[in-house]
């Protein structure tokens, strides 16, 4: 393995040029998302670069998606050939600026600045320089890399991550997943699930004058949110028994009010109002015991002043684990060490991942890669250059190891 790690840092770092240009060629398309906008173009720069490496692209149109995503498309390709499999997975869709200028990459000190650098336009460049490092060197065996770049992860990736389980474009006998979520060479192994909610309570209107004739959906809705703040503190306390990095909470979260609003008129008894809820729950939570006991609380505290309310339930996602001991997690611990130098560590990450879309499935699925979350979505976002293809080496070497 010695010569062929060599062969593959010498390839990649040879392209050091080429990576970094496609990286400030992504940054360029403005793909934020919400509203979900420049979605096929920025496809289409990836479909050009990944014929050009002979990672033989695809873009897939995405009918019926949620409304707003403006052309929501997918790109898959792969390299490689045979029944084998492993998935290279990323999203191509980026947060919202804080200022026009990070569609504007800047490169200083061997970073990359711009929106998506570390999240994860640079995460997709090392897969696609991965892929093709280890397609060309003569890696893969009889197997092969499917690669898919999807539109939407950062709203909820039911159109994108959703139309491959939806269409059957995942192999449940892949050997393994990879996605280039910014884990500053961390290897995500965990994620939480998540449930949101959007809770409506209907009032009756009436003038200030007339107060007394009117229903107050605004203090209803405050009523039924209070048994949720008193969940949201039994939550927290209950740790996962994964290990997180320093600094996360090791709790299930809930955010409560993230949009919230009631009434028509500042003089006016307000007739409707409405709050959202958005919860990150811990693997070891039932998820469908929690979501009932969420919604009941909510139904109980509105029954006990006769409000009427509504709770809609607008994401319901599992969370995602594979155990360390998995044979796929001790490969892919075992070469990220090799190339960096570093022993892997393992960890859960506090949000949600993709993984879930292929570990439903029973495939091991990850997250690694060379962002740094503290820096992801942030003004001064960026991606340091030689970890980018340190990373790289690593998605070379482990599907070359999974496949021959």
């Amino acid at each position: 393995m010695k010569t062929s790690a060599t062969a593959v840092r010498s390839w990649l770092d040879a392209r050091a040029g080429d990576m970094a240009a496609l990286l400030e060629r992504l940054v360029a398309v403005e793909s934020e998302n919400p509203p979900g906008r420049l979605l096929r173009r920025c496809a289409l720069v990836l479909h050009e670069e990944m014929a050009r490496l002979g990672l033989s692209p695809e873009v897939i149109e995405i009918t019926g998606a949620e409304a707003g995503l403006e052309e929501p498309c997918l790109v898959r390709g792969a390299a490689g050939s045979g029944e084998k499999i492993v998935y290279f997975h990323g999203h191509f869709d980026v947060v919202p600026a804080q200022d026009r200028r990070q569609f504007t990459a800047e490169r200083r000190d061997g970073r990359i600045f711009g929106r998506g650098t570390a999240d994860m336009k640079g995460g997709i460049v090392s897969m696609l320089y991965g892929a093709a490092a280890a397609q060309e060197l003569g890696l893969l065996g009889g197997g092969r890399i499917v690669i898919h770049l999807v539109c939407d992860e950062e709203t909820g990736s039911v159109a994108g991550a959703g139309h491959l389980r939806r269409h059957d474009m995942i192999d449940p006998a892949a050997l393994a997943m990879l996605t280039a979520e910014p884990s500053g060479g961390g290897i995500w192994n965990a994620a939480r699930g998540a449930i949101s909610l959007r809770v409506e309570v209907s009032g009756r209107e009436a003038h200030v004058g007339m107060a007394d004739r009117g229903v107050n959906a605004f203090l209803h809705m405050l009523h039924v949110a209070r048994p949720v703040e008193r969940y949201a503190g039994e939550l927290a306390a209950r740790h996962t028994a994964y290990p997180m990095r320093t600094g996360d909470a090791p709790g299930s979260m809930i955010v409560i009010g993230g949009e919230a609003a009631a009434g028509s008129n500042f003089n006016v008894v307000p007739g409707s109002a409405f709050f959202t809820i958005d919860g990150r729950f811990n693997p070891e939570e039932d998820l469908d015991a929690e979501h009932k006991r969420l919604t009941g609380l909510i139904e109980e505290a509105a029954r006990g002043i006769g409000a009427a309310v509504t709770v809609r339930t607008t994401q319901f996602q599992p969370a995602a684990a594979t155990g360390p001991g998995h044979p796929a997690a001790v490969t892919l611990a075992r070469v990220a060490g090799e190339v960096t130098g570093e022993p892997a560590r393992f960890e859960m990450c506090a949000g949600i991942l993709e993984i879930r879309w292929y570990a439903q499935l029973g495939i091991p699925a990850f997250g690694y890669g060379a962002g740094r979350l503290d820096v992801s979505h942030g003004p001064e976002e960026y991606v340091d250059e030689a970890a980018m293809r340190r990373c790289a080496a690593v998605y070379a070497r482990y599907a070359g190891e999974l496949l021959a």
